[in-house]
């Protein structure tokens, strides 16, 4: 059986990352909202993993920067998670999981947000809509698709944004 590798992904060239993205998600993946919540920022090095077989990318998780701007005037850090992708032939086989289980390993004190499936994300990684119900994003978003975990996830109104040069980082 084949041994699979998790490294940075900041070691894998960018250009398979995209091709991996493409595959996974397709070409008009950028128009998606959490691709708004990623502009102008680098994916956080560390978390953000590669799984490599054989030499061959077949997986990758991308960890982000992003900020809460609660209406009270609140300023609060949160990771973004995601994409997390693998190519298609793999997909179903736990490589996903386990690059979510390793990502979140490395970011444990971070309070996390995601937009994706609830049970899938709920069952295996605790995060749930409990506390997203009054915040704005950059573009339309499914309300129960967008999940938060961590004891330092805010509740209420505020504006999720990406991280900039002059904001608090995580």
């Amino acid at each position: 059986m084949p041994v699979i590798e998790l490294i940075g992904l900041e070691q894998i060239d960018g250009r398979a990352v995209e091709q991996l993205l493409d595959r996974a998600f397709g070409t008009d993946r950028h128009t998606r909202t959490a691709y708004r919540l990623r502009e102008g920022v680098a994916a956080l090095t560390g978390p953000s993993l590669a799984a490599m077989e054989n030499g061959s990318l077949i997986g990758t998780i991308q960890l982000w920067p992003a900020l809460f701007h609660g209406d009270d005037g609140r300023r609060i850090p949160l990771v973004l998670v995601g994409p997390v992708a693998v190519v298609p032939e793999r997909q179903g086989s736990g490589v996903g999981r386990t690059l979510v289980e390793q990502a979140l390993a490395r970011v444990p004190e971070a309070s996390l947000m995601l937009i994706g499936d609830p049970e899938y994300y709920g069952r295996f990684f605790g995060f749930t809509a409990d506390r997203t119900a009054g915040w704005r994003l950059p573009g339309p978003v499914e309300r129960h698709r967008l999940l938060a975990r961590g004891d330092g996830v805010p509740d209420g109104p505020g504006e999720i944004r990406p991280a900039d040069a002059t904001s608090d980082q995580i």
